[in-house]
């Protein structure tokens, strides 16, 4: 086994992940959750993952915190006829 550092080069042969990418009207990820947000029929929490590439942890910690806390939006969780959790988002500035 070689101890030798890799090179520059060696670094950019390496397949980086890929992440669903935004379409070109949307400028961020974010903009991408708000408006799955304001469908009628909401988003669920495994869509987020998909459209965003985050992990679930970090799609509550953006609806709490930014989306609820930070942006001043109502988010509502509704249960679907399946039983899976669906979010959307009220007015902003209507937070409790």
């Amino acid at each position: 086994m070689s101890t030798q550092p890799l090179a520059q080069s060696d670094l950019k042969s390496v397949a980086k992940p890929k992440i669903p990418q935004a379409d070109k009207n949307s400028r961020s990820k974010s903009d991408l959750v708000l408006r799955a947000l304001r469908r009628k029929s909401g988003v669920s929490l495994d869509e987020l993952c998909k459209v965003t590439g985050w992990q679930l942890h970090s799609v509550r910690g953006f609806l709490s915190g930014t989306v609820r806390k930070k942006l001043g939006y109502e988010v509502t969780r509704l249960t679907d006829a399946k039983g899976v959790a669906r979010y959307s988002i009220g007015k902003p500035g209507t937070a409790s």
